[in-house]
Formats: structure tokens, C-alpha cells, sequence
């Protein structure tokens, strides 16, 4: 749409970067407390990843018994429930894990190696710690997507809309500036020639 050249213009010109300008500091600052969310949730994911390589590390010697028993250990553990809550930051639905349960199946304890009780314990551990992973990387990606978002959005504002602005408002003044430099102008040749009109007639 062609940009009108008057008063009306300039004075909505003037009113959209005063808006625009009025809004991008609030907006570039929940960009900021989105990004050091984001960079808190990866830390917390990172330190989960941590302590799955690091629970794997110590167990070795329990894996390497695994590796040779002979015992069927199918079903020993598994994941009875999973409490999924959610939680808005800023505008961005995010997952959050509450209690995970497990159901045991009974064993003897006198027909089972004494490792059995610390498997169990490894499992239900390791299934938590796996949880709880996969819900921190899904809150990674929601605040990457949103940091992404709100990012283009302050872009938009810093280097379209206000730019734009400023450039139409410019262009508005030079060219009414330039009108009433002509209308004066004008106004003077036309007094001029009144004048002489004037004269002439006077001469006659």
C-alpha cells in the first residue's frame, strides 16, 4: 500500500513507532528470561545425562554378572504409572514430571542370586532417570522453539518495523517540508505579480 504523504500519515507514522518502541523492551526482555530458561533446562538435562553414564559406570561389575547368569530376569521391573503435569512459563506449555511408580514381580529370595535386590534397585532407577530425560529434552525443544520465535519477533521489530517507521516519517517531513517551501514560494510570485498587475494599472 502506497504511503500517504500528510499530516494524517506522519502523525500515525509517529504513533506506530512510538508503539512499537514502547513494546520492544518488554518483549526483548522476556526473549532474555526465555533464553536463561533455556539454558537452565540444558544444564538440568546435561546433569541427568550425567548421572545415567555415571550409574551405568558403576554398575559394570553388576552388568558383567548379568552377562553370564543363567537366571530369566524378563518382567523383574517395570513402569506401573507416570504423573505428567504441565506448567506455563511465559507463554510456553511445558511438560513436568511428577511421581513415577513401578510394579515388582515377587520372587524367592532364596531362588535368586544376591545380586537380584541390587538389579531391582538399578532398574527402577535407571527407568526414572531415563523418564526424567526424556521429559527435560522435551522442555529443551519447546524453549528452543519458543526462543526461536521470540527472537524473529524482536527482529522484526529492531530492524523492519522501526526502521520502517523512522524511514516513512522522514520521507513524510522532507516532502511536506519541500510543500510548504513550494506553497511559499508560490504564494510570494503570485503577491509579486499581483504587484505588478497592480502597478501597471496605475501606470495606464
Amino acid at each position: 500500500m502506497a504511503l500517504a504523504l500528510n499530516k494524517t500519515a506522519l502523525k500515525q507514522q509517529r504513533d506506530h513507532l512510538e508503539m512499537y518502541q514502547r513494546f520492544l523492551p518488554s518483549l526483548d526482555l522476556k526473549r532474555q528470561q526465555l533464553i536463561a530458561d533455556y539454558q537452565r533446562a540444558k544444564g538440568v538435562l546435561a546433569t541427568t545425562q550425567r548421572e545415567i553414564d555415571e550409574l551405568m559406570t558403576s554398575q559394570e561389575g553388576l552388568f558383567q554378572l548379568l552377562g553370564a547368569s543363567e537366571q530369566d530376569l524378563r518382567g523383574l521391573v517395570s513402569v506401573e504409572s507416570v504423573e505428567i503435569d504441565d506448567e506455563n512459563l511465559l507463554g510456553v506449555r511445558l511438560p513436568r514430571l511428577g511421581e513415577v511408580r513401578f510394579h515388582s514381580i515377587e520372587y524367592s529370595m532364596l531362588a535368586k542370586p544376591f545380586w537380584v535386590d541390587f538389579l531391582v534397585e538399578l532398574l527402577r532407577a535407571m527407568a526414572t532417570l531415563s523418564i526424567r530425560r526424556d521429559f527435560e529434552q522435551r522442555r529443551v525443544r519447546r524453549l528452543n522453539e519458543a526462543v526461536r520465535r521470540i527472537t524473529q519477533r524482536v527482529n522484526l521489530f529492531e530492524k523492519v518495523l522501526i526502521p520502517q517507521a523512522e524511514k516513512d516519517i522522514q520521507r513524510i517531513r522532507i516532502y511536506l517540508a519541500d510543500a510548504e517551501r513550494a506553497a511559499v514560494v508560490r504564494s510570494k510570485i503570485a503577491k509579486a505579480k499581483q504587484q505588478r498587475a497592480e502597478s501597471n494599472k496605475r501606470v495606464g
